[in-house]
């Protein structure tokens, strides 16, 4: 079975209308990502982009000393404590620690020392006053030789956070790269990168569009090449249209500027996080029902 509010989030997901929307979770039995191929197979969804909601507030920060770089990500439950001081210091405080430890792993960082006990201790003691859930969730150390630039950028107070290293520019063209990984949300660096079940499943799902548009399994078989090729280009940074010269795409304005896109970091507040929606009308009455 699914919910009236299954339906919304397909909708959030696809963009397709609420009819749609049921007929293909009626078609699934409630699978959502079933769903989400139904649509896309039947040229419904606008688009396979929104696979993950943004829900969880918090922040991002980004700290660099010379050839190494850390991006953290500290969720909080409300926007409101997001921008507390307090919250803000623990973040910063956190960043600081890492940036100057080996640490690799969750595990490691959060036996880190701070001016506040470990980072683990310093968690619990500011959940403990601030009285609201707050979890560090993630961060990475990036490191980069001399001949490479970091490109450093945060976006919305760092609602969004991106680290790239690029060799042979400068860091404002490095910069650019950043800017434009924050706006379009890359997946993967190149088509290499792609993981093959995932090349596989678009495969399916673009021969199946080709099917139901009236095409021969043969010819349907044929159009899945082109057509994978448009989907490399949406999700592959060095493929993208780069977003200040969309003439240009993203390898071709390192190149023009000596350069290669050696990786890149990109954290959003609370992607992949789902919110719970509060529906107080349908608490009510499953409680009167119940």
């Amino acid at each position: 079975m699914f919910t009236a509010n299954d339906v919304k989030a397909l909708r959030e997901k696809t963009g397709a209308g609420m009819l749609d929307c049921k007929k293909a979770l009626d078609e699934t039995k409630g699978d959502m990502d079933a769903a989400v191929d139904y649509l896309r197979e039947k040229g419904i969804a606008k688009a396979a982009k929104k696979e993950s909601r943004i829900a969880a507030e918090g922040l991002t920060e980004i700290l660099v000393d010379g050839n190494k770089a850390v991006i953290v990500e500290v969720n909080s439950e409300t926007d409101f404590v997001a921008k507390n001081e307090e919250f803000k210091n623990f973040i910063k405080v956190v960043s600081e620690t890492i940036l100057k430890s080996n640490a690799k792993t969750m595990e490691e960082a959060l036996k880190l020392q701070t001016p506040n006990g470990t980072i683990e201790e310093y968690l619990i003691a500011l959940i403990a006053k601030i009285g609201e859930k707050i979890s560090f969730r993630r961060f990475a150390s990036v490191e980069k030789s001399d001949d490479e630039a970091f490109g450093c950028y945060s976006h919305m107070g760092g609602r969004i956070s991106v680290v790239t290293v690029v060799q042979g520019v400068s860091e404002d063209v490095a910069r650019d790269v950043s800017m434009h990984v924050a706006a379009m949300n890359p997946g993967y660096l190149t088509r290499e990168d792609v993981p093959a079940d995932v090349i596989e499943h678009e495969k399916a799902i673009i021969k199946e569009q080709a099917i139901n548009e009236g095409k021969p399994a043969d010819i349907a078989e044929k159009m899945v090449n082109g057509r994978i090729n448009k989907f490399y280009k949406e999700v592959c940074l060095v493929e993208q249209a780069f977003i200040k010269d969309p003439d240009l795409d993203v390898a071709t304005f390192v190149k023009n500027n000596g350069g290669v896109i050696k990786s890149m970091v990109r954290y959003e507040v609370g992607e992949g996080i789902e919110k719970r929606q509060e529906n107080f009308a349908d608490e009510v009455m499953s409680q009167i029902n119940g």
